[in-house]
């Protein structure tokens, strides 16, 4: 007859071995399984982190006229295009040239998030007309428009401001 003691030390033990397995620990122990897999953990999340900086690194792109930092993502997803996009700092009608970009691409936005208080956020999920589906050349066609239509934004700021000097 097997005790209750026996019945909860079963499941606990089939999932250190998993722990372990996973973990791709040596240790026997309990404690050292744990500590083996919180180090693995910790290990993952570096990793990761190490990943999403190379990621925003390739992806932060300068304007040539102005260094102007842009960090902006396109992602093909099963509901079409996902753009993300950031400015550190407030840029007054970038949204314009933005939504012209969209326009001229063909590109019908389904959800749409702004924001243009302290700095510029777009977050926005699309597909283009006649192709629900997004492959990655058309990641690049959207991407390549994203940048022109912030180039266009800049020359136009920048020539508006030398009007005002």
């Amino acid at each position: 007859m097997v005790s209750k003691v026996q019945m909860k030390r079963a499941p606990v033990s089939k999932k250190l071995l998993t722990l372990r397995s996973i973990s791709k620990s040596h240790a026997h122990s309990k404690t050292s399984i744990i500590l083996d897999a919180s180090k693995y953990i910790q290990n993952l999340k570096r990793k990761v982190e190490e990943m999403n900086q190379q990621m925003i690194a390739s992806t932060e792109t300068s304007t040539s006229q102005n260094s102007f930092p842009v960090q902006l993502k396109v992602e093909a997803g099963e509901r079409g295009f996902q753009i993300k996009m950031f400015t550190e700092k407030r840029c007054s009608g970038l949204l314009v040239f933005i939504l012209e970009a969209f326009g001229e691409l063909g590109l019908d936005v389904h959800q749409a998030r702004v924001s243009c208080s302290n700095n510029f956020l777009l977050e926005a999920v699309g597909t283009i007309k006649d192709n629900p589906s997004a492959d990655q050349k058309d990641v690049e066609v959207v991407k390549e428009a994203m940048l022109q239509a912030i180039q266009n934004w800049s020359e136009v700021t920048q020539q508006q401001e030398q009007c005002k000097d």
